[in-house]
């Protein structure tokens, strides 16, 4: 899930930088520091937002910059798990299939695609299972649930395992047409129930 963060740190504004806007300067330094960073606590830092510099700083003896206090909010994504997410398919490969969630590829592992034996079509780049004949390739959307998550502290990479061997999990075709089956079977339920009233008044 994405989430707002508030944060407090401080800043080194150089001789250099003096006399630009204070702001414009704190976001440079904030946005190097931590966009594109991967943490345990926040997730995928995607954007630095909402700065507010105190103008007031301090002055250490042998440095000629000026230290400000410095409060932002960040945009993360956070993904837990158990989260049901939808992503886009970038990449197949013989093991399984990458899903784009949020900033980040998630791995959909061949056995957690759906319950038959999948086979891969490199030259098409296609996973497809041998019963069901269901085909899974670049760009498909699919709904899946978040089973691991692995970040590292402070680095710029972390591991997501998602699987779609869930009811109502996987391809958005497949999901509908399941969805129409039941939606089906439950007016079937309701006629048979009508004639068996209808027949016995």
């Amino acid at each position: 899930m994405f989430k707002l963060v508030t944060l407090e740190d401080t800043i080194r504004i150089p001789p250099k930088k003096f006399g630009e806007a204070i702001d414009t300067v704190g976001y440079e330094q904030l946005k190097t520091k931590y966009e594109g960073m991967v943490d345990e606590e926040l997730g995928y830092v995607i954007a630095v937002t909402k700065i507010k510099v105190d103008a007031f700083g301090k002055i250490i003896p042998g440095d000629g910059a000026t230290f400000h206090k410095v409060e932002f909010s960040l945009l993360a994504f956070f993904p837990k798990i158990q989260e049901i997410v939808e992503g886009e398919v970038v990449e197949i490969a013989d093991f399984g299939a990458f899903i784009r969630i949020g900033p980040v590829d998630a791995l959909l592992h061949v056995s957690q695609l759906m319950d038959d034996y999948i086979s891969h079509d490199e030259r098409q780049g296609v996973l497809m299972g041998k019963e069901t004949k269901r085909k899974l390739t670049t760009g498909d959307r699919v709904r899946v649930r978040i089973t691991a998550v692995s970040l590292g502290r402070g680095g710029s990479s972390g591991k997501i395992g998602v699987t779609a061997r869930q009811p109502f999990l996987g391809k958005i075709e497949w999901i509908g047409k399941e969805v129409r089956k039941i939606e089906e079977g439950e007016v079937t339920k309701t006629k048979e129930t009508e004639k068996s009233g209808s027949s016995e008044t």
